[in-house]
């Protein structure tokens, strides 16, 4: 029974991945990685930056 609960939650990691939702996680990694020496945005902020990026730079994908 561990392989196939295993086997759900690397599938749910896979498409979240795919999705975008461990984009806050990948920036925190990042921002802790290059020594940055303010506070990193929260989560609110991170979210509401990235999506006013893609509002005024729109590039290709798919919605």
């Amino acid at each position: 029974m561990n392989a196939v609960a295993a086997g759900f939650r690397g599938l749910a990691e896979y498409l979240g991945g795919v999705l975008g939702a461990d984009a806050y996680k990948k920036y925190l990694e990042h921002h802790a990685a290059s020594g940055h020496t303010g506070p990193p945005m929260t989560e609110r902020e991170f979210w509401r930056d990235r999506n006013d990026r893609q509002d005024s730079n729109p590039q290709g994908r798919c919605c």
